[in-house]
């Protein structure tokens, strides 16, 4: 009975954590004084990418949320330009491994497993420094003649070591970004 209640709580700790690790990989923020009705049209500033692959990858993303949304791929005179850029970089991630479940709250009844004598909650432990690739992409629109900032989205995720998994990914980090674009004006 001890050791699937000290189970469950593993799990419930290890599972929280996990989610914590994936929320708002996404974000936006955006001028909010930017009357974003006026705005129809974009062309393609620069695109930098660690990987060159991806320049046409993450056109095709925004243009296909962008394009669904009414707004107008043109080669000259655009209302917004739009500029994107990635980082890819390692990051340590600790990795600990629990075993053996401890002994709980003693030797069957009393104090004796928190510490004050006896095997501690969770046993013995393993942890590992593994290096983890990490993207972040950036993707910044800018009304063309004045060049001034209207809106960013960035993203960040773990990289797969699959291309087409990270692909997937993309579109969907994208599509997540560009949901709820273009902003509605506030109402005063």
């Amino acid at each position: 009975m001890r050791y699937a209640l000290n189970s469950i709580l593993a799990a419930v700790l290890l599972l929280g954590g996990a989610f914590a690790a994936f929320a708002d990989n996404v974000k936006t923020d955006y001028d909010h004084g930017a009357d974003f009705s006026k705005f129809h049209t974009y062309s393609w500033g620069t695109v930098k990418t660690a990987n060159p692959f991806y320049v046409e990858r993450i056109k095709q993303a925004v243009d296909k949320q962008l394009q669904a949304k009414g707004w107008q791929l043109v080669t000259s005179g655009a209302d917004t330009t739009i500029f994107a850029t990635d980082r890819v970089h390692n990051e340590k991630e600790l990795e600990s491994i629990y075993d053996g479940m401890g002994g709980g709250w003693g030797g069957g009844w009393g104090w004796g497993g928190w510490g004050l004598g006896g095997g501690g909650l969770m046993g013995e432990e393993t942890t590992d420094t593994i290096n983890q690739r990490v993207g972040k992409l950036v993707v910044d629109i800018f009304e063309t003649g004045s060049k001034k900032l209207l809106w960013r989205g960035s993203s960040s995720a773990d990289l797969s070591n699959n291309s087409s998994k990270n692909t997937k990914n993309l579109d969907k980090d994208v599509a997540k970004m560009l949901k709820d674009f273009p902003p509605k004006a506030k109402k005063s």
